[in-house]
């Protein structure tokens, strides 16, 4: 006798306890798909988290108390890198995606996308792959397409803008630290931009982060 496939098990972690409910509602109208685990916060999924029972995916919110979708992202990456993560914001912007690219999440999918969105999301990295929704696909298009280039030979200067670049400080602040004028901080953006073929600041951050020029601390 031929018994159906396990579901795919997924966690839910968002601080909005209505949103949850809801979420788990429609994930769970989902053929192959159940939602097996429910948590406030980071914190709250860590201690559910356990040995033989552990989610293929967590559906996480980025802004919450106590421990965030960074920190959680960054949490399940050293110590359970085999589940897939997605984020789920209601933000789109360039420094959010930033963060959560360098924390290692598989998708990113916006708080008001359809339901068939988050279906194909779900698949998606449940396959292996990711998902990138929104402005987010457009972003990653134009910036991911240089990185499968050969190696680029990068002066001193050049490394040291790519590995700042991977923070959060402004482009302004960067002129003391690079030893440099205001001026000269553009010109090396721009000069990034033409060699390493990406459009913006995601770009850098992707390819540095791919080619071992910036590793989280």
């Amino acid at each position: 006798m031929q018994t159906s496939p396990s579901p795919i098990k997924v966690a839910l972690v968002d601080d909005h306890r209505l949103f949850r409910k809801g979420m788990a509602e429609l994930i769970n109208g989902f053929s192959g798909y159940t939602v097996s685990l429910e948590a406030e916060n980071g914190k709250d999924l860590t201690s559910r988290l356990f040995p033989g029972s552990l989610p293929d995916i967590v559906l996480l919110d980025i802004s919450m108390p106590v421990m965030d979708g960074f920190e959680t992202a960054l949490w399940l990456q050293e110590h359970h890198p085999e589940i897939r993560i997605l984020a789920l914001s209601m933000s789109d912007d360039t420094e959010t995606v930033l963060r959560m690219l360098k924390s290692g999440v598989d998708g990113y999918l916006l708080k008001n996308a359809d339901p068939s969105e988050l279906r194909m999301a779900l698949e998606a990295v449940e396959r292996g792959g990711s998902y990138y929704t929104g402005n987010v696909v457009e972003i990653l298009k134009k910036d991911l397409k240089g990185l499968h280039q050969p190696e680029t030979q990068l002066n001193e200067q050049e490394v040291a803008f790519l590995k700042l670049a991977c923070t959060d400080m402004p482009y302004k602040s960067m002129a003391p630290l690079l030893g440099v004028k205001p001026r000269m901080v553009e010109a090396l953006r721009e000069g990034l931009f033409r060699k390493l073929e990406v459009g913006s600041r995601v770009g850098l951050a992707v390819y540095a982060i791919r080619h071992g020029i910036y590793k989280e601390q």
